[in-house]
């Protein structure tokens, strides 16, 4: 019974370090897609690592392991995504 148990808090240990990396700018997209509101858009993807605003535009930022993904918010509408960063080859 114990090399069971220690071999599944191992397991779980890696699972929770694999678990702490960002996700891809793919995977991003793929979560948050055509979010209808800014309540939607934190609801599927969390807080953002970064929101500039100016007036009523925001833009948030999420990190990326491969760059970044940005939404620009107008009022409680989200207005446009983008990505960034470059591509590793």
């Amino acid at each position: 019974m114990a090399p069971m148990f220690r071999t599944l808090v191992a397991a779980l240990m890696l699972f929770g370090l694999a678990a702490c990396g960002d996700p891809s700018k793919e995977d991003l997209l793929q979560k948050a897609a055509n979010p209808a509101n800014k309540a939607e858009l934190l609801q599927r993807l969390g807080k953002p690592a970064d929101v500039a605003k100016l007036g009523p535009l925001e833009r948030w930022t999420y990190k990326a392991s491969n760059g970044s993904v940005v939404y620009v918010l107008t009022g409680d509408k989200v207005a446009l995504e983008a990505t960034g960063g470059a591509e590793h080859k």
